[in-house]
């Protein structure tokens, strides 16, 4: 059996372990685009590379708090509420509030909700302390993302045992870890992730093979992972509402593309997907949403800003991308976009120099204010085999060793330690 382990209100549940008067309280986890990266001060920014997922950065701004209640740091001096929710407690989804949905929105739903400033150092060493804790529980373990992992149980757990175990498990990361959490187990990945959403909050649910028809029966494919938006909305074009009612047009999906009939086939509970104990990262991207900006120059120097912190990522990881990809977004909802494919040994002021270039390209707009700048990278030599350009090699041997120079003192002092002349 495979199990899919997934903590309840994560984030929320951390704060709560630093301070226990927000037991049983209207918790939201605010968060607001991080703007201190642009500052032309030292922001004392913190990176992490250990996990990923949804509102989960890279980068972020080291901080603490020292109130029960963080809300002033989400007001603006004009007075206005800025900033969404990242995630809240059921005590606060209760008064339909929801991840994603603005603070002030939450306050008129729920006056009395306490929002918290996000706390990712925190976030980050819970999740490294309980994967430490598994892995002495589960013989293959698997990290999805910094609050969701799955396990492997076969040969290890007979299947009539595997209820008591996950039930045991829950009860013992609770007691030792202060962390609640459900788990749901099946013999599909896919089908253990279904019945850890039905089981939550704080439950488990075992579904067996014999069981899988009758489990999604009734379930709205919505909640099945790996149905988004625009398949849900195709689906329901065919008048299919369910699970069951997928289950029952074998026809529709047999026909269609292999995607479309592997869906179909990991939703009747068929999926010899493995768990992978490591990830290996095959992209990473930085991006920032501000307050509208009409000045290119202002917009070219965060551009230089955010380069600085993904170069430095990117020598971390020790790999050399060959795609990079940089998108604007505008106000009234226009974008640009950009890429380039070339085979050149990274450093900072090459993937600097890359960048200015892609916003030239892919400032389609000119005339209106950028809301958002947003640059990734993938498709690395060590896992694609690309051979790297030799005619700007020498060159770029010098540059990537500076780099790397570089690289440790920011580890060493921070990363605004050393800082390009057109950021300040």
């Amino acid at each position: 059996m495979k199990i899919h382990i997934d903590l309840d209100c994560f984030f929320v549940s951390a704060e709560r372990i630093l301070d226990p008067s927000l037991e049983g309280k209207a918790v939201g986890i605010g968060g607001r685009s991080d703007q201190h990266i642009f500052s032309r001060e030292n922001t004392r920014q913190t990176m992490s590379l250990a996990n990923s997922g949804a509102f989960v950065m890279s980068f972020f701004q080291e901080s603490s708090s020292s109130t029960t209640n963080d809300l002033d740091a989400f007001i603006d001096p004009d007075g206005r509420v800025r900033g969404i929710l990242t995630t809240s407690s059921y005590q606060a989804r209760a008064f339909g509030i929801y991840t994603g949905c603005t603070i002030n929105e939450a306050l008129q739903k729920c006056p009395q909700i306490i929002i918290k400033k996000p706390n990712m150092k925190l976030y980050q060493r819970l999740s490294h302390e309980l994967h430490d804790f598994l892995r002495l529980r589960i013989p293959l373990l698997e990290q999805g993302s910094i609050d969701e992992f799955y396990g492997d149980l076969e040969g290890w757990v007979e299947d009539e045992d595997v209820p008591s175990f996950i039930k045991a498990l829950q009860a013992e990361v609770l007691e030792k870890l202060k962390l609640p959490l459900s788990i749901g187990a099946a013999k599909s990945k896919y089908t253990a992730k279904l019945a850890t959403g039905i089981a939550k909050p704080y439950g488990t649910r075992t579904v067996y093979p014999a069981e899988v028809d009758a489990f999604i029966k009734d379930i709205p494919i919505g909640k099945f992972p790996g149905i988004g938006a625009k398949t849900r909305a195709n689906l329901q074009g065919y008048g299919l509402q369910t699970l069951g009612d997928v289950q029952n047009a074998k026809s529709l999906f047999l026909n269609r593309t292999k995607s479309t009939w592997e869906l179909y086939l990991r939703v009747c509970g068929i999926d010899t997907t493995p768990i992978e104990k490591e990830h290996i990262r095959k992209s990473i991207g930085i991006s920032r949403t501000f307050d509208p900006i009409r000045s290119r120059e202002e917009a070219k120097r965060r551009l230089t800003i955010l380069s600085r912190h993904l170069g430095f990522a990117i020598m971390r990881m020790e790999v050399i991308p060959t795609h990079f990809c940089l998108e604007i977004a505008y106000e009234l909802g226009y974008k640009g976009k950009a890429s380039l494919c070339v085979n050149r040994l990274f450093s900072d002021r090459f993937f600097k120099d890359t960048c200015q270039k892609l916003f030239k390209e892919a400032d389609s707009s000119p005339s209106l204010q950028i809301i958002r700048i947003g640059i990734s990278t993938s498709q690395f030599t060590t896992h694609s085999h690309r051979a790297l350009s030799l005619l700007e090699f020498e060159a770029d041997q010098e540059q990537h060793a500076l780099s790397r120079q570089s690289k440790k003192l920011r580890e060493k002092y921070g990363l605004d330690t050393l800082r390009w002349g057109s950021e300040i």
